[in-house]
């Protein structure tokens, strides 16, 4: 059944989520100033213009290589924890840029060294963020929460760079360094004053390699989530010359300072901000594929404006249309990503994705400087535009699915089969066996299932599934996949959906004899072992 759409507002109702909202429109606040002072001071010490696009870059490059560690954190421990480690982290690369600057000790590779490392902090804080999101708020509110994160942090770019600009023209950057540092004690004032109810499994935590293959193997496995990665990274990479170049185009194409800087900035804010308010409303009435389209069209449209105008009204109109595409986009796909992720994985799959999506906006930024400083500022801003419009007609070929919400729960409930064996949590490996008799007229249905139970069974954690058949009884067939433990055998049963477990039922309509096809659960043991201890039969438990 459809969810039902709630207004955009509709999660501030949250006192949790509407706290910490806050602090964080607080927190981003600072950050773009930050960043209006770090790419203005950029290019008073440097002559490169690829050194001001890797401003942009630096704080997004740790998103891409930390990201299915951090994911893999996300899902495993605290994310309240892990959101107030990370905006910790922020505020002390803040504070020691500050100290630095009073010492003046100013340089482009400390620039982007303290840029990269307040980028590490927003790379552990923000899937742990996003990932809780889904337990502070009702699932139906969801999208609206989603949305409202994105359209929050992009509608403060309408007065932060602004304000960024005012300040560094009238006091320095040290000053807005210092303040900026001031704003990121806000966040984690709400963090440290404010709990939520998590919905914890009694089962013990993964290993960190485990954790990190299931990540990798979901999303290896989701054609869903592949689409929404390509897409995205495909976007950043394509994209970003926009926001990366800006300092340039104010003062090659505009030849203003920054004080104009942060009106246009404003004006793409403001954009962004109109975009969501109407995000709601278009999601009614347009699939997601329609929407991101049209925003990838309206950012082109912006790109290619600010590569011909030299007007900074003109300009500031068109970055309005441009932060309201970008916005959409951005809230799109992050929507998309989250619906087709159960509870379980969201941390991981959020951190896959940003990682590419990331990872595009770092290879972009470098991209569209290299070409701006070997060719023009002109010429990389219209390959940029004519790129962003290509990503666009991707969809054609690859398009977003209209989900309106996740159908990828787990039933919650860790079902303990009887065994006669003493196992420990990290008792394995575990080799699972279903024996199944199939007549032949059943064999065609059968084996579609089977293809559908290979895919179940490998998203929540089974490992070297295969289907066999005895070549001497052949209406037996057996399916056999491995689990590394015991507890990742009771987790991948606990991982399992109400739609998962009705293939039971008709796997139950297919086998020839009365009753449920056989399970057996063995563990194993490595020979190797017999040289000490007489040999033991591998335990088998039936179900």
């Amino acid at each position: 059944m459809a969810m039902e759409h709630s207004g955009l507002l509709a999660p501030l109702e949250n006192r949790t989520f509407r706290t910490i909202w806050l602090a964080s429109q607080v927190s981003s606040l600072g950050w773009l100033m930050q960043t209006v002072a770090l790419s203005w001071l950029m290019t008073t010490i440097s002559t490169s213009d690829v050194m001001v696009a890797l401003v942009q870059a630096s704080s997004t490059l740790p998103t891409f290589f930390l990201a299915i560690f951090v994911g893999a954190i996300a899902d495993n421990y605290s994310r309240r924890t892990v959101m107030i480690i990370g905006r910790g982290l922020m505020m002390t690369a803040s504070a020691m840029l500050t100290v630095l600057m009073i010492l003046g000790v100013v340089d482009p590779w400390i620039i982007l060294a303290f840029s990269f490392l307040d980028g590490c902090g927003i790379a552990l804080a923000d899937p742990a963020w996003q990932a809780s999101v889904g337990d502070i708020v009702e699932r139906r509110k969801l999208p609206a929460a989603i949305t409202l994160i994105s359209v929050g942090f992009n509608t403060v770019r309408s007065v932060g760079p602004a304000l960024g600009g005012i300040v560094v023209a009238a006091f320095g950057p040290l000053f807005t360094f210092a303040l900026t540092t001031i704003g990121f004690t806000a966040p984690l004032t709400a963090l440290w004053r404010n709990k939520w109810k998590v919905h914890s499994s009694s089962l013990p935590r993964e290993r960190m390699t485990t954790a990190i293959h299931d990540g990798l193997r979901f999303t290896a496995m989701s054609s869903e989530i592949k689409t929404i990665i390509m897409r995205g990274m495909l976007f950043g990479l394509a994209g970003i010359a926009t926001l990366a170049l800006l300092p340039l185009v104010v003062r090659d194409h505009l030849h203003s300072g920054p004080v104009s800087y942060g009106i246009l900035m404003g004006g793409f804010g403001v954009g962004a901000f109109l975009g969501g308010l109407s995000n709601t409303i278009l999601r009614r009435r347009l699939t997601q594929e329609r929407l991101i389209t049209l925003a990838c069209v309206a950012c082109a449209a912006c790109t290619l404006s600010l590569a011909l105008t030299a007007s900074v009204l003109i300009a500031t109109i068109s970055l309005a249309v441009g932060g309201a595409g970008w916005v959409t986009a951005w809230s799109g796909l992050g929507v998309t990503v989250q619906l087709a992720s159960p509870r379980w994985i969201t941390g991981r799959t959020i951190s896959i994705y940003n990682a590419f999506a990331y990872g595009g906006i770092a290879g972009g930024s470098w991209l569209w400087g290299a070409v701006t400083e070997n060719y023009s500022l002109t010429t990389a801003l219209a390959c940029s535009a004519i790129a962003t419009f290509l990503v666009a007609c991707i969809g054609l070929k690859f398009p977003i699915s209209n989900r309106s919400e996740s159908e990828l729960e787990p039933l919650g409930e860790v079902i303990h089969p009887a065994i006669a064996l003493d196992l420990r949590p990290r008792s394995g490996p575990i080799l699972v066996t279903i024996e199944y008799s199939i007549p032949d007229q059943n064999l065609d249905p059968f084996l579609d299932l089977m293809r559908e139970r290979r895919h179940v069974q490998s998203r929540v954690g089974a490992r070297n599934w295969t289907l066999t058949r005895d070549v001497q009884h052949p209406a037996r067939w057996l399916e056999t996949y491995r689990t590394p433990t015991w507890t990742d055998y009771l987790r991948l049963q606990h991982r399992l959906t109400t739609a998962d477990k009705s293939l039971d039922g008709e796997f139950l309509k297919l086998n020839a004899q009365t009753g449920r096809p056989q399970t057996s659960i063995l563990i194993e043991r490595p020979t190797g072992a017999f040289r000490k201890s007489p040999p033991t039969v591998p335990y088998v438990s039936r179900k």
